[in-house]
């Protein structure tokens, strides 16, 4: 062999080698993509059996399922609102120029607690009305007491024992009548200066305020200066349909739920349903109380009402995802074990927009292919 020839052949085993490489790496590549989509296996009729791994579990969602009583009617659009029993809408008893407001919006107050300052004259007018009775009925009093004694030393005669006593019960008469009117003024609330205190009657939060620093302040005005809520009592508004509302009464039992994934679903009873159609949208109005609000729930979002049958039967609750359909027969895959998988039939007690209420098939607590269950059918369908 001529020295010249042997880069040559060294050039030809490299790549020889370098293509054998290539040959092993793509034997190795199809051998793991034969692997990572291997059937499932069917053991028994609607089973499906996949290895630990699998990437076609990786497609599915299992979820555990729990019970609850089917509603009576598809939800109906509802929103919170505050319990009118313990919200106050705080106007001012008095005419004056607002000084001071050491509370703010979303503020907790309690009861007597001070929302504002006011410069009033009307209550200064009240302050001084009460003290001039209360001076006079003193001096009233006295002259009664001392017509008493003269009386007994036959001094006086009868007639001017009755005028000082009449006297001193006209007076004090008159201090009842200026004390009643500071107390409808909210009277506790004066300071040294004499500004008027409006105060807070319940414990709660500031949810409005219509009030601010410098204002002059009128006791006609049509907005509340404050709105003070529990935030912690909640009802559910509702406009129902008159055809539904008839099977809607005080005391029966209703679900609240949400879009918001935050808010958690909620227990609650109608307290009113109306006994007059709003004239414009046709709906009766039904009010429910909230059995405890969560913290997350907020006056004014927009919930889902649904109406609970008197002793309802529980049943099992699942997303629409989770069902097949064949014919007029519904199915789901319940996992019997890590990667087993079995197609059972079941029947359905309620079907609604977004869930459904299974009466046979699957119990509380077994765990539901909730999304994927389409592809887990096709694939039992094709018998791979």
């Amino acid at each position: 062999m001529k020295p010249s020839s042997l880069p040559l052949y060294a050039a030809l085993g490299l790549a020889a080698a370098v293509s054998a490489h290539g040959v092993v790496q793509h034997l190795a590549r199809a051998t793991e993509t034969s692997q990572a989509v291997a059937p499932a296996v069917q053991a028994a009729p609607g089973e499906l059996r996949y290895a630990a791994g699998s990437p076609q579990l990786a497609y599915l969602s299992v979820q555990a399922v729990s019970a609850a009583v089917p509603p009576l009617m598809e939800p109906l659009p509802a929103r919170l609102v505050a319990d009118e029993d313990h919200t106050v809408r705080l106007f001012s008893p008095v005419a004056g120029r607002v000084t001071d407001i050491p509370v703010q919006l979303g503020q907790t107050v309690k009861a007597g607690q001070v929302l504002a300052w006011l410069q009033a004259p009307d209550y200064d007018t009240a302050v001084a009305d009460l003290r001039k009775a209360q001076a006079d009925q003193e001096v009233k009093t006295a002259a009664w007491h001392r017509s008493q004694r003269l009386l007994d030393a036959g001094v006086v005669a009868t007639r001017e024992l009755e005028a000082a006593q009449a006297d001193a019960r006209a007076a004090q008469a008159e201090v009842a009548r200026a004390a009643a009117h500071m107390r409808a003024l909210g009277a506790g609330g004066g300071s040294v200066d004499g500004r008027f205190a409006l105060r807070a009657p319940i414990d709660g939060v500031v949810s409005e305020r219509h009030i601010n620093p410098g204002q002059e302040w009128r006791a006609d005005a049509s907005d509340p200066a404050f709105v003070i809520t529990d935030p912690a009592r909640l009802d559910v508004l509702a406009d129902v349909p008159e055809a539904q509302a008839r099977q809607l009464h005080v005391g029966q039992a209703v679900r609240i739920g949400s879009d918001d994934e935050a808010l958690p679903a909620m227990e609650g009873r109608i307290r009113s349903v109306g006994v007059v159609m709003d004239p414009h949208s046709h709906r009766v109005p039904v009010r429910a109380r909230l059995a405890s609000a969560p913290a997350q729930a907020r006056a004014e979002m927009f919930v889902r009402l649904s109406p609970l049958p008197d002793g309802g039967v529980a049943a099992v609750l699942v997303p629409n995802s989770a069902l097949v359909t064949t014919g007029l027969q519904s199915f789901v895959f319940v996992e019997r074990s890590p990667g087993v998988l079995q197609k059972t039939a079941v029947t359905l007690a309620l079907r609604g927009r977004d869930s459904s209420y299974i009466a046979q098939g699957v119990a509380a607590g077994q765990h539901v292919v909730t999304k994927g269950a389409l592809l887990l059918d096709a694939e039992l369908a094709t018998g791979r």
